[in-house]
């Protein structure tokens, strides 16, 4: 039964119209030294909330789904246990139609193999997530919808 619940739910989800959805965006000034682009305006994506796993589960329950919050709650934090295990494991994890996570490193070089230290040449450890499917770049640059969250004013406001 809840192989073919989901069968439904991802083919819902698949013909699911998002037309009413917009990426928002607010304006800001570069002002970096850079002479390229100091005092150039640029577009910065923003966003009206962060959802943590508590209120994404409510959400999805909304979605004409048999779940409640606390199973899918369960089984995204199941996923999110997997996720991770298998990104530490050398593992990438592809969560189709929206992103495929794994780790990835920041390193200095250097001179040979034998002088290269583990603790002196990594910098850092990263999750990375790659959009892909639906989500992927030229997927969404094709069909989002943009538009600016608030007009940018340059007068000087008085109290």
């Amino acid at each position: 039964i809840l192989n073919s619940q989901f069968s439904i739910l991802n083919s819902q989800f698949s013909i699911l119209n998002f037309n009413y959805l917009m990426l928002h965006y607010k304006l800001y000034k570069n002002n970096s030294s850079s002479e390229k682009v100091s005092g150039l305006w640029f577009a910065r994506a923003y966003q009206t909330e962060t959802y943590d796993l508590k209120k994404l589960c409510e959400h999805m329950s909304e979605h004409d789904t048999p779940f409640s919050p606390g199973v899918i709650s369960g089984v995204l934090k199941d996923m999110i246990r997997c996720v991770k295990e298998l990104a530490l494991d050398g593992k990438s994890v592809k969560l189709d139609d929206l992103g495929i996570f794994s780790i990835g490193i920041h390193s200095t070089g250097a001179e040979s193999p034998a002088k290269f230290d583990v603790k002196k040449n990594i910098n850092s450890v990263r999750l990375r997530c790659r959009a892909t499917g639906s989500f992927s770049t030229s997927a969404l640059k094709l069909n989002i919808k943009v538009g600016e969250y608030g007009k940018y004013s340059t007068e000087t406001v008085t109290p």
